[in-house]
């Protein structure tokens, strides 16, 4: 059982994801349920967590997600100015990342986008708005070179790769030549042989043969810093 704190805070919780698909924070919390400091709020979400309502997403600033709610048959209360108030019981549901959630990928180095460099090796973190991740495990390369500029990628971009060892044809990879050289490129198949596309007409193709090339993910997005 749910003390009436419990319900009122996981109530909070589901109507403000209902409504915005964003966390409230410690702060609204604190206020939502009349409490004088944070920490009772963190002991509210551990207990909540403990019972297998409630899950913090990892890596992800004010990221909370309601697992279940109470069951509909023992309707539960909240109070709210010495007033019982019945508690609205929302569909369980799994809800969406919010648009402005960040998440940090392991950043790798630099890739080359033009002829095909050392592999990457370096292993910093890059703060990433979630809503540029789709589903699958992520990591991040810093663009160097201009041989993808006209797919709209330059040098300096932050390219985000989920993680993958197949791709369609047309598909944007990461390919691992050799098992050395990484580059960024188009993915074509001719016969036996790949093929590596530019996006710039000053660069040619780069042909292998398909034992000499390893796919290390697929483009999922882009970050620019502007200076």
């Amino acid at each position: 059982m749910l003390t009436a704190k419990q319900h009122e805070l996981l109530h909070f919780i589901q109507e403000r994801l209902d409504s915005s698909g964003i966390s409230p924070s410690f702060e609204e919390m604190k206020e939502a349920l009349g409490l004088k400091s944070k920490s009772g709020i963190h002991r509210l979400i551990s207990a909540l967590e403990e019972r297998g309502f409630l899950r913090r997403l990892p890596n992800r600033a004010r990221a909370l997600e309601v697992l279940k709610v109470p069951d509909a048959a023992k309707p539960a209360v909240r109070e709210r100015r010495d007033n019982i108030v019945p508690m609205r019981q929302p569909a369980p549901a799994m809800r969406p990342i919010a648009a402005n959630d960040i998440v940090e990928v392991p950043l790798h180095g630099k890739i080359a986008a033009g002829v095909p460099i050392e592999a990457f090796e370096d292993h910093n973190n890059l703060a990433v708005p979630a809503a540029l991740l789709g589903a699958g495990e992520h990591y991040a390369l810093e663009v160097s070179g201009d041989s993808m500029v006209e797919a709209g990628i330059f040098d300096g971009d932050y390219a985000l790769i989920q993680k993958a060892s197949t791709a369609r044809e047309g598909d944007i990879v990461v390919a691992l030549v050799d098992g050395q050289d990484a580059t960024l490129k188009y993915f074509r198949r001719e016969g036996r042989m790949i093929r590596l596309d530019p996006a710039n007409s000053a660069y040619e193709p780069q042909r292998y043969p398909a034992d000499r090339v390893i796919v290390q993910g697929r483009l999922s997005g882009l970050l620019r810093r502007y200076h």
